[in-house]
C-alpha cells in the first residue's frame, strides 16, 4: 500500500512536473517567435547612438525609392520590400534585417551602399514589417523567400548585374543560410554581420544566459511547438550547415564583447565554408555594434572586401 502511494505521488510530481515545462515551452515560444507589430527599443548600450540613428531613417523617408511586394504560394500573404535605385548602376546588395526589426532600421547600411553605388534593396522578413507571417522563422523561410527578391532585382537591373548578399544578426545568419542554396550566378559576394551559427546553439545559450534554464526539456519542447507551427524542427535551422555549401567570397564581421550572439559563433561560421573568407572581430563591440561604434573603420573594411571579391 505505502509503495502505491509513492508510485501515485511521483506520477502525480512527473506529470506536474511536464505540464510545467511545457506551459514554460509554449511561453517562450510565443515570446521568441510571435511577431510583434512594433520595433522594440535597442539595447542599452546602443542608445547612446540613438541620434545618428534617426538621422539615418530620417534619410530613408525622404530618399527617393519604390515599395515592392509579391504574394506567396497561397496568394494571400504579401511580402515587402523597399526599393532604393542608385543612377547609371547595375550593382545591388539585399540587406537582410534583424530581430523583430525591419528594412528601415538598416537605413544606415543602406546610406552606406547606396553612397557605395549600389541599388539597395531593403526586404521585411516574414513575421516582420510590412510582410505577412505570424511567426519569426529566424531566417530559415526567409532565406526562400529572398530567393524571389534576387530575382526581382535581376528583372530589373538585367542579367549583367552584380549581386551582394548582406546581413546583420538575425540577418547576417539569414544571408549565411541564403548561402547553401542555389543562388543566381549574378550573386558574387556575401557579408554576414554578427549572424549565430545555429538556432540551436542560440537558444540554448540565451534560454541559460537570459532566463536561467536548462536546455533539457524546454529546448525540444519549443522545437516541437515549432514543427507543428511553422513545418520544421528548430534543428534544422543552421548556418554552418548551410555554409559548407558556399563557393562564393564572405565577408565575416563580429563584435568582441558580443554577448547576445557570442563571438565564437563568428568563428563556428567561418571555419564551417571553404570559399574564399575573411574575419574581422571588431575590438570593444558589442552585438551589432560594430558599424557604430567607427563608421568610417566599417566602411572602408567593406569597401577592402568588395574591391577584392566583388568589383
Amino acid at each position: 500500500m505505502q509503495q502505491a502511494k509513492k508510485r501515485r505521488l511521483l506520477a502525480s510530481v512527473a506529470a506536474g512536473t511536464l505540464g510545467l515545462s511545457y506551459l514554460t515551452a509554449e511561453y517562450l515560444f510565443n515570446f521568441a517567435f510571435k511577431r510583434v507589430d512594433y520595433v522594440p527599443e535597442t539595447s542599452a548600450d546602443k542608445q547612446k547612438y540613438a541620434a545618428q540613428y534617426w538621422r539615418y531613417v530620417d534619410w530613408f523617408k525622404k530618399v527617393e525609392k519604390e515599395h515592392w511586394t509579391w504574394s506567396t504560394d497561397d496568394g494571400d500573404d504579401q511580402m515587402s520590400a523597399y526599393f532604393i535605385p542608385a543612377d547609371d548602376s547595375t550593382k545591388a546588395v539585399i540587406i537582410s534585417h534583424g530581430y523583430k526589426g525591419n528594412g528601415e532600421t538598416m537605413a544606415n547600411y543602406a546610406k552606406m551602399f547606396h553612397e557605395l553605388g549600389f541599388n539597395v534593396l531593403l526586404p521585411d522578413d516574414r513575421g516582420h514589417g510590412q510582410s505577412a507571417g505570424k511567426y519569426i522563422s529566424f531566417g530559415w523561410l526567409d532565406r526562400l523567400d529572398y530567393l524571389t527578391w534576387l530575382n526581382r532585382l535581376i528583372k530589373r537591373l538585367g542579367a549583367q548585374t552584380k549581386l551582394l548578399l548582406f546581413g546583420v544578426s538575425m540577418g547576417g545568419a539569414t544571408v549565411e543560410m541564403l548561402s547553401g542554396e542555389d543562388l543566381p550566378p549574378q550573386v558574387k559576394a556575401i557579408i554576414a554581420d554578427c549572424g549565430y551559427a545555429s538556432i540551436h546553439e542560440e537558444l540554448t545559450y540565451l534560454l541559460k544566459r537570459q532566463f536561467h534554464l536548462p536546455e533539457y526539456p524546454i529546448y525540444p519542447l519549443v522545437s516541437t511547438i515549432n514543427r507543428h507551427r511553422l513545418g520544421y524542427y528548430l534543428g534544422d535551422i543552421s548556418s554552418t550547415d548551410q555554409l559548407k555549401k558556399n563557393h562564393r567570397p564572405i565577408f565575416f564581421i563580429h563584435g568582441e564583447k558580443d554577448t547576445y550572439v557570442p563571438a565564437s559563433m563568428a568563428l563556428e561560421n567561418y571555419q564551417a565554408t571553404d570559399a574564399p573568407k575573411e574575419l574581422w572581430i571588431v575590438y570593444h563591440a558589442s552585438h551589432a555594434e560594430s558599424f557604430w561604434l567607427d563608421p568610417t573603420a566599417y566602411r572602408a573594411h567593406i569597401q577592402a572586401f568588395l574591391n577584392k571579391y566583388f568589383y
